[in-house]
């Protein structure tokens, strides 16, 4: 018996239309895909940005420039007389003593020295140099009772500042003026010194000039006036000189100042007892320095760009002392950075972050993957950090060198540099 054949499915009318509709789909789908793939690709990408912190801490403001030391107390020997001058056999760098070291033999011209107006001129110079001593004595016990005084007061604001009941302000400037006076003590010695000699050479004139002086050596031995070492030999040949004729220069290369030639604009900004730090001279630390006068006139001098520039000097004492700068010499170039104004406790960003728009200062905050515009106030600047005064909290992100493409609303990625 043979089995009988399933029947035919029925006819389904709208099978067609649904074959059509997920071919129809599936293209659509695949439509969307590719839509989606390029929209995806042409977005714009997230900007790198350099970011920084926004911190709060001590902010120093300095004037930079280059300096030049120099010896602070020096001294030409001139030739008392006119005469033949044997030759120098020092050379720069010789040690030298006050009042042992001969420094030059002078063999006087005999007519010079009988000549009439010249003993009555030599004894109007024993008489300049008389008062000289007798001033720059006066001088030297003035400095030494400001020094003694100044130490005094240091030493109590030392001993207040152990049990905090003075600032640490009022501290530097007991210890400011206890330096100032030490410098001012050491240089009335000098002063008293080279007075002294000035006394000896004028009566050495006057004794060649008196009756009888025939008898006295013919040769004038020139002693050096100060401690120290000689610095330059103006005249090393023998020859004949004038009165007056500078023969060589001494000082103690260890008693530096250092001279910066500021803008006066930056001039006007710097405080007597400011601190100075030297970079650049040669040795592996930064040197220390504070600012002792900044000359009341200024001069003209024309930049390397052929800008006339209106220049102050600024003198500054060295502090370090000479012992960490042994081979620190006369007229060596230093680069000085000068304190204009410090802030111990100031909100401040990176420099590099702040760029202006019109007449205001902004910046640009990160928050989240969005660069803000802020508008903030600004202080005090060292070029690197700015003070913001408002606009700004500690702890805030904002962007560095931003640049033409970052705006309001950009999309950016931090990037660690």
């Amino acid at each position: 018996m043979t089995e009988s054949a399933s029947p035919p499915a029925p006819f389904d009318p709208t099978a067609g239309d649904n074959h059509q509709r997920r071919r129809k789909g599936w293209r659509y789908g695949v439509g969307l895909i590719l839509i989606a793939l390029i929209v995806a690709g042409l977005w714009p990408a997230p900007l790198p940005v350099e970011t920084s912190v926004v911190t709060r801490g001590p902010l120093t403001v300095t004037v930079n420039e280059e300096g030049m030391t120099q010896v602070r107390h020096r001294f030409v020997v001139s030739s008392p007389v006119s005469g033949s001058l044997r030759r120098i056999v020092l050379k720069p760098g010789a040690i030298v003593e006050a009042g042992r070291t001969v420094l030059a033999v002078l063999e006087p011209a005999g007519g010079d020295i009988l000549d009439v107006r010249s003993r009555a001129q030599a004894e109007a110079r024993v008489r300049a140099a008389e008062s000289q001593v007798a001033q720059a004595e006066a001088q030297r016990e003035r400095a030494a009772a400001a020094l003694e005084l100044a130490g005094t007061e240091a030493s109590r604001q030392r001993t207040l500042a152990k049990d905090r009941l003075v600032s640490q302000q009022e501290l530097d400037i007991a210890i400011n003026r206890e330096r100032t006076a030490a410098q001012e003590d050491r240089a009335s010695t000098f002063a008293l010194q080279v007075a002294r000699y000035e006394l000896e050479q004028a009566r050495a004139v006057l004794m060649r000039g008196q009756p009888g002086a025939e008898d006295l050596d013919a040769l004038m031995t020139i002693t050096s006036p100060v401690s120290g070492r000689v610095l330059r030999v103006l005249q090393e040949s023998a020859r004949l000189v004038t009165g007056g004729t500078p023969l060589i220069e001494v000082g103690d290369p260890t008693d530096l100042e250092v001279r910066i030639e500021v803008l006066s604009r930056d001039g006007v900004a710097i405080a007597t007892g400011a601190n100075v730090w030297l970079d650049q001279w040669g040795g592996p630390q930064p040197l220390r320095a504070q600012v002792r006068l900044v000359e009341p006139a200024a001069f003209t001098k024309v930049s390397a760009l052929g800008v006339e520039e209106q220049r102050v000097n600024v003198l500054a004492d060295l502090v370090t002392p000479a012992t960490e700068r042994p081979t620190l010499g006369d007229g060596y170039r230093v680069e000085a950075r000068i304190e204009r104004a410090t802030r111990e406790n100031v909100l401040q960003v990176a420099a590099g972050a702040l760029f202006q728009r019109e007449k205001t200062w902004s910046t640009f905050v990160l928050k989240g993957k969005r660069a803000t515009l802020r508008e903030v106030d600004v202080g005090l600047s060292d070029g690197i950090m700015t003070e913001i005064t408002r606009g700004l909290e500690q702890g805030e992100t904002v962007i560095i060198y931003p640049g033409d493409r970052v705006a309001d609303g950009s999309r950016v990625e931090p990037i660690d540099t």
